[in-house]
């Protein structure tokens, strides 16, 4: 497995990723929505992999929802970055990345796909995170 570490800009959220490929073979998404088109974000999960996070202040993160409101949206409430996605599945918590968080971003080369996920029931969304997002442990 190899170990990506990042966070928020003034450093009061931290992440570790851990995947099964390396970073210029993991599958990067460009998400459709308003809010990631706004971001610019470029994310990657690998559901054999492991995503862990840490806040120095929990009250200086938001959980940004809208939509579907079925994922939260990880935002440094002091800077504004953005991490992630995070969902909570019948299989348990899992998370996508945004990998401009990460500290190695520029290993993530790949283009990043295009998705849209308008139209998908709530149902077809929360099993598709739990098959393809990565189970994640979040340290409160």
């Amino acid at each position: 497995m190899s170990t990506h570490r990042g966070g928020c800009h003034c450093g009061n959220l931290r992440l570790t990723l851990r995947l099964t490929q390396s970073p210029d073979r993991v599958r990067l998404r460009a998400c459709g929505c308003s809010f990631c088109r706004a971001n610019k974000t470029r994310t990657a999960s690998d559901p054999n992999g492991a995503v862990e996070i840490w806040a120095d202040n929990w009250d200086d993160v938001s959980d940004y929802r809208f939509g579907t409101a079925t994922a939260d949206f990880v935002i440094c409430r002091r800077c504004g970055i953005y991490l992630g996605a995070k969902c909570e599945t019948p299989e348990g918590t899992r998370m996508v990345v945004n990998t401009n968080c990460l500290e190695d971003r520029a290993a993530f080369s790949g283009a990043p796909a295009p998705t849209d996920h308008d139209g998908e029931s709530v149902e077809s969304r929360i099993a598709r995170r739990a098959a393809n997002w990565t189970p994640t442990v979040v340290h409160r």
